[in-house]
């Protein structure tokens, strides 16, 4: 099976232009039906914190974007959203849909960037989840969570194969986001998906390099540094084989 990662420029805090934009390097990508394809962190905003200003209202845009993406592509869709809790604050999440429009997974950011101020505008998710795609666990991540290996290892020894992290990573600790992603997939021996933004918001600069990586540490794609789609093929027989010939997770304590 095929991971895609989809890497924009994001327009700042503006919906409509930013579906359109997805919605036209899906339709360009063509990507095989039944894959799993992942879109950034506030892919629909930007990093903001401006809370009451991307948050999914009654309307549940966003939500309903991605809902009604993963049917038309007959793909399973993973995008960050914003949604709000009953303090005000906001919850920075990755939410997958199926290819029939329906919810599958939530993960909430662990871990908020309290250097650049996330942590003042939204709430810390509490715990990893996981879902099932074509046979894989899979364990979504966000942004700032590939700095704390606890979770990944966390979610690991709840049976993780497949890890995504999307996120909005400048281009001054790019190279922080390469060898994490890396490192990450070596140490779980998974496979690793990460889906970064290209473009600029109104403080920093983004170089993308989304990337596929095997559970070997080897990058299968590499999105360099403009828009553009991505894919790799993965497989769980390939993984489980590795595991098995090298069992270093069993020593995991």
């Amino acid at each position: 099976m095929k991971i895609y990662c989809v890497q924009h420029d994001i327009a700042w805090e503006n919906r409509a232009a930013n579906f359109t934009k997805v919605e036209s390097l899906l339709a360009a990508a063509k990507p095989e039906a039944g894959s799993l394809v992942l879109l950034p962190e506030m892919f629909a905003s930007g990093f903001s914190m401006n809370v009451k200003a991307i948050r999914e209202g009654r309307e549940r845009e966003t939500e309903r974007f991605l809902a009604a993406a993963s049917k038309k592509f007959d793909i399973y869709l993973l995008g960050g959203i914003v949604t709000t809790k009953t303090n005000g604050k906001g919850s920075n999440q990755s939410v997958v849909f199926t290819p029939e429009g329906q919810e599958l997974a939530r993960y909430t950011k662990i871990q908020p960037f309290t250097f650049g101020g996330e942590s003042d505008c939204y709430d810390a998710g509490r715990a990893p989840v996981l879902f099932e795609w074509q046979g894989f666990k899979v364990a979504p991540f966000i942004c700032y969570d590939l700095r704390f290996p606890e979770h990944f290892r966390t979610a690991t020894k709840r049976g993780a194969q497949l890890i995504t992290v999307i996120a909005n990573w400048p281009v001054g600790r790019i190279q922080h986001w390469i060898t994490l992603l890396q490192a990450r997939a070596i140490e779980n021996q998974a496979y690793v998906a990460g889906v970064n933004r290209c473009g600029t918001d109104p403080k920093l600069t983004y170089n993308g390099r989304s990337l596929i990586i095997s559970p070997k540490g080897d990058i299968l794609a590499d999105a360099g540094n403009g828009e553009t789609v991505v894919c790799a093929d993965v497989s769980l027989e390939e993984l489980k084989a590795f595991r098995r010939d090298l069992p270093f997770l069993a020593d995991m304590r």
